[in-house]
């Protein structure tokens, strides 16, 4: 599974691995594929440099990247305390009367929310790059837009690739303007932040649209199969994400998280804003439901909904309170039915591909068995 982008990188298969766990970062970059660590959740610097340090001993010298979300209009004396400020009364009281509805217990005194938005805001960004650009990373990718231009400008200072994702050939266009190097085309089909455009109609439309910059596809994509059918898109690579939510290397601390997404079907997603304010593919569950339901208050513009709803979701988590619970997923779900290693969805990723190009092959009139 190599293209021209997969050899320019130094990895065995064109298969980039987003995560928030560095050992699923690692594991993917040592199973041959490009691992991407998401640095949304570290507000503390000193958090990512632990983990990459802990990634650069245990990825035995393969590449790696960086997610950061930063957008690239740049808000000047914005403080999350002015951002707090903004959340209406009547949305808080929404959020106690739910949990109180299902008997979701406070946060012990003193103890902070363990899930916070505040990654979102371009300052905490910054951050994360100032650390991560000490270390030997090949790829910046950031999910919301281009990056602004000195990050960009920074980056192939040092010999950094840049990814953006696009849920439009539109928005594919304003990345290539933007000078970034690799656009990744994410389809509706994906989890988290998404577009409408699903994936077989969008790849293509985003590779005609960039080229010759490479497309990596994203959406929808959980089987050697799918790669395939990617790349012969035109796609020089996926971005898998959902995927590696289940396997054994993931620390989700939750049981419960992972027994419902195993126990998912490929219908039991929705694109919601009850998370962060924007469409984003996530379990559907009562939370949503409850955010969804035209009686409310509805959602809030990001970065509002998320600051609103921190606590809220930190203790719905800690709790595991099931009908509550959930986390953002593609509808790629519906064949997350069992935990498995890195490696072993890797030798899974390879045999579907294999399969799929003899199929091809066979077709064509080129294969042993035509």
């Amino acid at each position: 599974m190599q293209t021209e982008l997969s050899k320019e990188l130094g990895v065995e298969h064109a298969i980039f691995g987003f995560t928030p766990f560095p050992a699923v970062a690692a594991a993917i970059s040592r199973a041959g594929g490009f691992g991407v660590l998401g640095a949304v959740r570290y507000t503390a610097p000193t958090d990512l440099e632990r983990d990459l340090d802990w990634i650069e001993a245990n990825v035995e010298g393969r590449p790696y990247g960086l997610d950061v979300v930063m957008p690239a209009k740049k808000v000047e004396g914005v403080s999350e305390a002015d951002v707090e400020a903004m959340i209406p009364e009547g949305h808080r009281q929404f959020v106690a009367e739910t949990l109180a509805k299902y008997g979701v217990p406070e946060l012990a005194e003193g103890e902070a929310s363990g899930w916070r938005i505040t990654g979102w805001m371009e300052q905490v960004a910054r951050g994360q790059l100032e650390v991560a650009f000490d270390y030997p990373i090949k790829l910046l990718a950031n999910a919301l837009g281009s990056p602004p231009a000195d990050i960009v400008g920074r980056a192939h200072e040092r010999g950094v690739l840049v990814a953006a994702l696009a849920g439009s050939a539109r928005h594919a266009r304003k990345h290539a303007e933007a000078g970034i190097d690799i656009v990744v085309a994410q389809g509706y089909e994906a989890g988290g932040h998404t577009g409408e455009i699903a994936s077989m109609v969008l790849t293509p439309e985003v590779v005609d649209a960039v080229g010759p910059l490479p497309v990596l596809a994203a959406g929808g994509i959980g089987s050697g199969e799918q790669v395939a059918a990617a790349l012969s898109l035109g796609a020089q690579g996926v971005w898998l994400g959902s995927l590696w939510l289940t396997v054994t290397e993931a620390d989700m601390h939750s049981p419960a998280v992972t027994r419902k997404l195993l126990a998912a079907g490929s219908g039991d997603t929705v694109r919601s804003r009850a998370l962060t304010g924007k469409p984003a593919r996530q379990l559907r569950t009562e939370w949503t439901d409850a955010w969804d339901d035209p009686a409310g208050p509805g959602t809030l513009p990001m970065p509002l909904q998320g600051l609103l709803v921190a606590d809220a979701v930190s203790r719905i988590q800690k709790y595991e309170v099931e009908p509550l619970l959930g986390t953002p997923v593609g509808q790629i779900v519906g064949r997350m039915n069992s935990e498995r290693s890195v490696q072993e969805v890797f030798d899974d990723l390879t045999r579907g591909f294999e399969r799929a190009v003899d199929r091809i092959n066979r077709i064509a009139g080129r294969g042993e068995h035509a």
